[in-house]
């Protein structure tokens, strides 16, 4: 096996031989920005605490039926997250990538799991990212997935007590509203913004089916692989796309479809850019 300063070496070269850039993100990409990524229970706990008194793990507590159960518990939750990634600035990794994804005449993509609307705070563009379980950013009405999707609002909160202070309402019926986010057992989410970030996706994907692509995947963990995979699968199917894994703990990579990093999200940017 290569030396990581080898593979570093092999990454940039890539990353420079390629004329489009995909960038794949997980939870691991805000870390760097000082965002938990609820990796087990313990790291989910640490950042909430409250919910660790009620014994709910992180796909417990990110369940639809909260907002019906106790919409206050779910706003706590929610709000408090809203209200976070409303405050956090983008760490400077970002501001590297995008600077490259200039230097390929802006022929890049954005696919990402995460809600916290991080790469649009950081310049990249809203029609250049795919976010595939929606965003934290936009609402959506929690009894019906058909009364359109809007702006989200402040969320006030209580924190010791961990209860919403205020409820944001579906503009059409007046119901709870709900963050227009995949959650877990989730029959109610309204996929149409994403639908449509989904479908330019695929038409960036097939404009640039033969050319050479260096997918970037910062921080995407193997419990929901859903990321992870979208880069595995594109190195594997176009013949002209190499996967680069910026992962400092689930690096494992077959070295047929690319070259893996055990780095942190913000060194491996800055390692290869």
């Amino acid at each position: 096996m290569q030396s990581l300063k080898q593979r570093i070496e092999h990454a940039k070269e890539i990353v420079a031989d390629a004329d489009a850039l995909l960038i794949c993100a997980g939870a691991g990409m805000g870390v760097d920005s000082g965002l938990p990524d609820f990796r087990g229970n313990e790291g989910f706990w640490k950042a909430y605490p409250p919910i660790k008194e009620l014994g709910l793990s992180f796909s417990e507590m990110a369940n639809p039926r909260w907002f019906e159960e106790n919409p206050k518990l779910a706003w706590a939750f929610y709000g408090h997250r809203l209200g976070l990634y409303t405050r956090t600035t983008p760490h400077a990794g970002f501001g590297m990538l995008l600077e490259l994804a200039r230097k390929k005449n802006d022929n890049y993509f954005i696919f990402t799991s995460n809600v916290d609307g991080q790469f649009q705070k950081a310049g990249f563009s809203e029609t250049k990212i795919y976010e595939i379980h929606g965003s934290i950013h936009r609402f959506q009405c929690a009894r019906a997935d058909d009364h359109g999707i809007w702006h989200a609002e402040d969320v006030e909160v209580d924190e010791k007590r961990f209860e919403a202070l205020t409820l944001p309402t579906c503009q059409r019926c007046g119901s709870v509203a709900r963050p227009n986010i995949l959650m877990f057992s989730d029959w109610g989410w309204d996929a149409s913004r994403t639908q449509i970030q989904e479908s330019a996706y695929e038409a960036w994907l097939a404009k640039n089916k033969n050319k050479k692509i260096a997918v970037i995947e910062i921080g995407a963990g193997v419990a929901i692989p859903s990321v992870r995979l979208q880069g595995e699968r594109l190195a594997s199917i176009m013949p002209r796309a190499k996967l680069i894994r910026i992962n400092p703990r689930d690096y494992q990579l077959d070295p047929r479809l690319g070259v893996s990093l055990e780095l942190g999200g913000l060194e491996g940017i800055q390692k290869i850019t």
